[in-house]
């Protein structure tokens, strides 16, 4: 199963070129950065590095999620992973988020940091809390498991094209869990890390505004899918 790496990134000039080249080192055929309306130089330190740049200048995590996603479904790719583009995430742990997948054991692999480590300084207590809440929420909404609604994660291709996704916020990636959860997917986690951004300003923890609209969206697409 081929795999391709989805990297939705806004002005990440000073992170994404390492992260590109560190994550072709792993076992994936594609990454794919979504260049979701940049003003530094993010397509094109991508592009030099290796990446298939799609640019998406429409505003929104989800737009940037969905026109890379279209990209790799439209190159073949039967694995999708995604990983943001702030160096928050390690390439290394990638293979335990494809394993799964690869030996038919799950439809949906979310990296849990809570399971996993979570650095000094990389999450602020509100996003903890938050965290805690929406993953509470959704485990007793959809009767799953989960302890964490972190963006990395991966899926199988074939799922995702079913999805039918719509939602082109933050809310992107949990309207994804509710959705398979409602398939009666299987969905598991494994542990990974979290780490301080290496470089530039988070769009989430870095403005009360971003903190506050991250958890509206989240919360909103964990209740409004349960009706």
């Amino acid at each position: 199963m081929k795999t391709a790496v989805i990297i939705p990134a806004l002005n990440e000039a000073g992170n994404i070129a390492k992260l590109v080249q560190e994550t072709m080192t792993q076992p994936v055929e594609w990454v794919f950065v979504a260049d979701n309306g940049s003003t530094d130089k993010t397509a094109v330190l991508a592009q030099k590095a290796g990446a298939i740049v799609i640019s998406e200048p429409r505003r929104g995590y989800g737009y940037a999620c969905a026109a890379g996603t279209k990209a790799a479904l439209a190159a073949g790719a039967g694995i999708l992973a995604y990983m943001d583009g702030d160096f928050s995430s390690l390439h290394i742990e990638l293979p335990r988020l494809l394993a799964p997948i690869k030996q038919n054991q799950a439809d949906l692999v979310l990296g849990s940091r809570v399971l996993g480590h979570i650095a000094a300084g990389a999450m602020l207590p509100h996003q903890r809390f938050g965290n805690w809440l929406s993953a509470r929420l959704m485990s007793r909404l959809y009767h799953v498991t989960v302890t964490d609604l972190g963006p990395y994660r991966a899926i199988r291709a074939d799922l995702m094209r079913s999805l039918k996704m719509c939602e082109m916020t933050f809310g992107w990636p949990t309207e994804m869990m509710v959705k398979v959860a409602k398939g009666n997917g299987r969905i598991i986690e494994v542990p990974v890390s979290w780490h301080v951004r290496r470089s530039g300003r988070s769009k989430v923890s870095g403005t009360l505004r971003g903190s506050l609209l991250a958890a509206y969206y989240i919360l909103g697409v964990t209740l409004r899918y349960a009706r």
